[in-house]
């Protein structure tokens, strides 16, 4: 959207639709009924362009090749900076990243970029980063905390074995008892 002689983005869905804006002396902000739908810092001089990346988040649902060289991209976080071009080496990187970026608006920014900060710790030795570690590690960020361990008298007297032998014997048993129940 141009406000005096000035580009401005807007999230996609409101691109050509009727809006207003009101200039303040440091922010143009773009409204819809009564719905802030953009906030910008104003631009002072002339010709100037200035990109809000999470504008274009669904338009990189469908042209997810719009982030190898789109420029609202380029002011994106350093953490998913540094995916992108962790990403952008592989077949569908493109795609891998416009799916990260659309868990922006579900999950918020800053939980995101962490989630992102700590899957680039863990890359895999291959190089590289899937999708579903970074929305594992979301969901284990946005999970509950524990219970607290309830406090009980009761002692275990058999520590837990790992054995699935005692299964296929607790069958056996089983299978033995209503064998002996149909006989009767």
């Amino acid at each position: 959207m141009s406000v005096a002689r000035n580009r401005y983005s807007v999230p996609c869905e409101w691109a050509g639709k009727r809006v207003s804006t009101r200039l303040y002396p440091t922010q143009m902000v773009v409204v819809a009924g009564d719905v802030i739908v953009a906030r910008h810092d104003r631009l002072t001089n002339k010709g100037q362009t200035t990109y809000d990346w999470q504008h274009y988040i669904d338009l990189i649902q469908r042209k997810p090749g719009a982030l190898r060289n789109g420029a609202p991209f380029l002011d994106m976080p350093k953490e998913l900076l540094q995916l992108r071009q962790a990403l952008m080496r592989y077949p569908g990187g493109d795609r891998t990243m416009a799916d990260v970026l659309a868990s922006v608006p579900r999950a918020g920014i800053d939980a995101v970029l962490v989630a992102v900060a700590i899957a680039l710790e863990d890359v895999t030795p291959s190089g590289q980063v899937s999708v579903e570690h970074i929305e594992n590690v979301l969901a284990r960020l946005n999970s509950p905390p524990a219970p607290e361990l309830a406090q009980t008298d009761i002692q275990l007297t058999e520590a837990p074995r790992a054995d699935t032998a005692r299964y296929d014997q607790l069958r056996d048993i089983e299978q033995q008892e209503l064998e002996t129940h149909h006989a009767s």
